[in-house]
């Protein structure tokens, strides 16, 4: 009974939707396909429009939610502001989706893939892209979790036919972003991988793509000169500062695992320059280290900080994950990493829905001039969660505290012979005006909050510019502005 009754609020709850989708729906695509913008830093549209990725990690829809569920749960990614969804393409060979449909019947060969009469596991993923098209959101195709690949479960050549087969399939659909790799280190089966990519590349030019590493590794540090790779991406990872488990590999120093912001700083200084994104964070309410539900749950203010620290420190957008969601938990289905919360209950999670704040807020501002900048910290910075990370444009800056301590912010670092001054909540998106200040270096201590988390956005511009408007109680929604 409990069952039927979800399956019913779904389904009404989807019908409304695709009444509203239409009207309601920002639809990036009709700024043209996305490109990387002139400096190698961020993504833009043909028509010269940003786009700020805010990923959402839907990892096994394919797999676990039928046709009123895609509905249902892209629809609520696209209300709470997501523009991207991560999915895995097949999580094994065959996979098999909710219909019980298998992925490979033929294993690589896709000749005869759609049987008339039959909705197969292609078919409802033609129908989850579509879905999602009708929502604004570009699906991120992992074509082939890497572990599969890792035990030998598709080589060159199945990765050459199977790439082929993606290609054509969804070289036409607008919302396509290509991820090759999945969870897994660069260095393994990489001949596959070059092979999976360029087979896709050489059939469908047009839709970005890029690799997704193993945790708390980059793909830059491997395939950044690969002619298929648009960007990099990293996975900034599950644990906390000192869980390591032995592992020698990570390309940061020790005690600084949580600094996902080091990714960025690394990837970035990399030649030849390619944007870059923290593809996979801590997710809401997954067991800090991944593997003991009895450890401690990231929340809402991790996932925030993740985002803030990585994006202010030069990605050109961020990816959020929710542990009952990327596995699509529900009763009756067996739970990994500890979930216990439904996957459309925890649509109701606060960090799922706090990631708007930060679209919202890079949107505000000129997009494309905008840099890291940590000279705005004037003396000392803070290090692990009192660490102060600051970017710019030509004339605003932006500084986000997790701890919410006392800050000296060099006012001169950005134009404007005066500045006037918000602190931004990222939790809320609520916006007060602190006043007009002199240029120098000045003193600014962020309220407190009730809660666990203090955490807040400094906005600084110059006094002259209107970006900002002191009675503002809320940032408008800049996705919807004509400016660029």
């Amino acid at each position: 009974m409990k069952k039927n009754f979800l399956s019913l609020i779904v389904c009404i709850a989807a019908l409304c939707c695709s009444f509203t989708t239409q009207a309601q729906t920002y639809i990036p695509w009709k700024n043209g396909k996305l490109l990387v913008s002139e400096e190698n830093r961020y993504l833009k549209h043909e028509n010269g429009k940003p786009f700020f990725w805010l990923g959402e990690t839907g990892w096994l829809m394919p797999e676990r939610l039928n046709r009123d569920e895609v509905g249902y749960y892209l629809g609520r990614c696209r209300e709470a502001g997501f523009n991207v969804v991560q999915i895995q393409t097949i999580n094994d060979v065959p996979a098999f989706n909710a219909y019980g449909q298998m992925s490979h019947p033929d294993g690589f060969n896709f000749e005869n893939i759609d049987k008339p009469g039959v909705y197969g596991y292609w078919d409802h993923m033609d129908y989850i892209i579509e879905t999602a098209e009708q929502n604004g959101i570009y699906i991120g195709m992992v074509c082939i979790w890497g572990g599969l690949v890792k035990s030998g479960r598709m080589d060159v050549e199945e990765a050459q036919a199977y790439g082929k087969f993606l290609a054509d399939r969804y070289k036409d659909a607008p919302n396509i972003i290509w991820i090759i790799g999945g969870d897994i280190q660069c260095d393994i089966k990489s001949e596959v991988w070059h092979a999976l990519a360029r087979s896709i590349k050489a059939n469908d030019p047009n839709h970005l793509m890029t690799f997704h590493p193993r945790g708390r590794t980059l793909s830059t540090d491997f395939y950044n000169d690969a002619e298929w790779l648009d960007f990099n991406m990293f996975q900034s990872g599950h644990r906390r500062y000192n869980q390591r488990k032995n592992d020698k590999n990570y390309p940061i120093p020790e005690d600084t695992e949580e600094d996902n912001w080091r990714y960025v700083e690394r990837s970035l200084a990399i030649s030849p320059l390619k944007p870059v994104i923290d593809g996979e964070p801590s997710y809401e309410r997954i067991p800090q280290g991944l593997h003991d539900p009895s450890e401690p749950l990231w929340q809402d203010y991790d996932c925030r900080r993740y985002a803030y620290w990585s994006v202010f420190a030069g990605a050109f957008g961020h990816t959020y994950g929710n542990n009952a969601i990327m596995q699509f938990y529900r009763p009756g289905v067996g739970s990994a990493y500890g979930a216990y919360t439904p996957w459309y209950e925890a649509l109701k999670d606060p960090g799922f829905n706090q990631m708007k704040y930060i679209k919202n807020l890079m949107l505000t501002f000129p997009f494309f001039e905008r840099v890291p900048d940590q000279s705005i910290i004037a003396g000392e910075n803070g290090i692990k969660y009192n660490r102060v990370i600051a970017t710019r444009g030509n004339d605003y800056m932006l500084v986000y505290a997790y701890t919410g301590n006392e800050m000296n912010i060099d006012l001169t670092k950005i134009k404007g012979k005066k500045k006037k001054a918000w602190w931004y909540d990222p939790s809320n998106g609520q916006l007060r005006y602190i006043g007009e200040f002199a240029n120098k270096v000045t003193r600014f201590t962020p309220a407190k909050r009730q809660g666990p988390a203090n955490d807040w956005v400094l906005i600084v511009t110059d006094a002259a510019q209107s970006y900002v408007q002191p009675e503002w109680a809320a940032l408008p929604d800049a996705q919807l502005q004509k400016k660029k």
